[in-house]
């Protein structure tokens, strides 16, 4: 059975910073009409920058939308058209002031992909280097350091909820073991 839906028509209702909004309308596979809105996204990456000892860096920043703070990987949004290995370092040094040895790329998902078009490449950090950190100019943040253990810990109970944390850290969790076999 083909499930394609084809794009009818295309308006694109808002355009910011981050995000465009478009309002189109598709033909399903039975041929009705159906409308769909769709959130455009540049994309972004995600770190697990992982110590030598198995310590992972982490940072605490207040989330907006759900205006609570969050603790999650070190992450940040791609520029249009940006390779995301050049980025994932970029936001790993600007975050934590980390600069890796080793990026391991660990795939990549699909945030939201009901509205959103948002793909978030992963990676594994390893032989870091510290120098200072140097967040955007409205970025807050603290860097929290645990252990890997208390990370997987804490996403199973879900007192870590953040959907990129909770997938690389669990793919990262995955790979070591594997690495180790």
């Amino acid at each position: 059975m083909d499930l394609t839906e084809k794009t009818l028509e295309s308006k694109t209702i808002f355009e910011g910073k981050i995000l465009t909004v478009q309002l189109d309308k598709a033909r399903l596979p039975d041929g009705s009409v159906a409308g769909r809105e769709v959130c455009r996204h540049p994309g972004g990456v995600a770190v697990l920058p992982l110590e030598e000892d198995g310590t992972v860096s982490l940072v605490r920043q207040y989330r907006y939308p759900f205006h609570r703070e969050i603790l999650e990987l070190p992450a940040g949004k791609l520029d249009r058209g940006e390779d995301h290995r050049p980025a994932a370092a970029r936001e790993l040094g600007e975050e934590t002031g980390l600069e890796a040895g080793e990026l391991l790329y660990l795939g990549a998902l699909y945030a939201s992909p009901g509205f959103c078009d948002e793909v978030l490449h992963m990676y594994l950090g390893r032989k870091l280097k510290q120098s200072a950190a140097h967040p955007d100019e409205d970025e807050f943040l603290d860097v929290v350091k645990m252990p890997l253990e208390e990370l997987v810990e804490r996403v199973m109970s879900g007192e870590i909820s953040d959907a990129k944390t909770v997938a690389l850290t669990l793919k990262a969790r995955l790979f070591l073991e594997r690495e180790q076999k």
